[in-house]
């Protein structure tokens, strides 16, 4: 078992920390996995133009420096701390509209992808890329800040088109999402060292990223509370995939 987190940010987007730092940060912490998943803007909307003039975000150009960084400091978390560190990134679509916002992250990328394409299309050139489609924070985040809810208001049509939820991306564990019967994925969403108090993914399988991302597709996973204070205090906090997949839910774990 391995305590991991699918979706951080770095100085490539909007994140406080570079990506050599962010290894730091997580490996001395004991994690045996994270993804660095930095934001893709639209080109062609006012929220991506400003999101691309101050850098809070990837570009076609930035992108080959950034898998570069990644795979060179992922040889180094391994060899330092035995952790896997996985490439990704986070289409953002962002419009004025909540109900027309909607974020996707990509586990296990390699190549550049527009965040201009239509959402179909998006989902379709990840999994090409034999990388993992992640709907990520697809209700409320419980906090004064952009909402994403277009995913979420096509559900149905996308059951079968992600091959996960996020179930958590901080602190507040979705409740309609836990409830969903959606494959879920419990992340910090970090931008900021303070955002590591949050719900995270425990991996049930072997320090290798085709493991890992095989366990989140066949959801062998659970989800965890964790603070700077350490986990056995919130050994009642552990969620196991499946006690909710047998509708387990009558009391949740308290996560303030």
């Amino acid at each position: 078992m391995m305590l991991a987190d699918m979706h951080t940010h770095s100085t490539f987007s909007d994140g406080e920390m570079n990506i050599p730092e962010l290894v730091d940060f997580y490996g001395r912490r004991g994690f045996g996995a994270i993804a660095i998943t930095d934001h893709i803007c639209e080109n062609k909307t006012f929220f991506g133009r400003a999101a691309k003039y101050l850098n809070y975000t990837l570009t076609e150009a930035t992108f080959p420096l950034y898998l570069e960084i990644i795979r060179s400091e992922a040889r180094r978390a391994w060899d330092e701390y035995r952790m896997v560190v996985i490439p990704g990134f986070e289409i953002s679509k962002n419009s004025l509209s909540n109900h027309r916002s909607a974020h996707i992250i990509g586990l296990g990328v390699s190549e550049y992808i527009s965040a201009d394409r239509d959402i179909l299309e998006i989902i379709d050139a990840i999994r090409a890329q034999g990388a993992l489609s992640i709907a990520a924070h697809p209700v409320s985040t419980r906090k004064f800040e952009k909402q994403t809810y277009h995913l979420w208001g096509r559900r149905e049509e996308l059951r079968d088109k992600f091959d996960a939820w996020e179930v958590a991306s901080g602190p507040v564990l979705f409740d309609e999402v836990l409830r969903s019967g959606l494959p879920l994925l419990a992340t910090s969403d970090l931008h900021r060292p303070s955002q590591i108090n949050a719900w995270k993914t425990v991996l049930h399988c072997e320090r290798s990223q085709e493991a890992i991302l095989q366990a989140i597709r066949n959801q062998e996973l659970s989800f965890q509370f964790y603070t700077e204070e350490g986990l056995d205090r919130h050994a009642a906090g552990i969620l196991r995939r499946p006690h909710l997949a047998h509708g387990s839910l009558a009391r949740l774990p308290r996560h303030a």
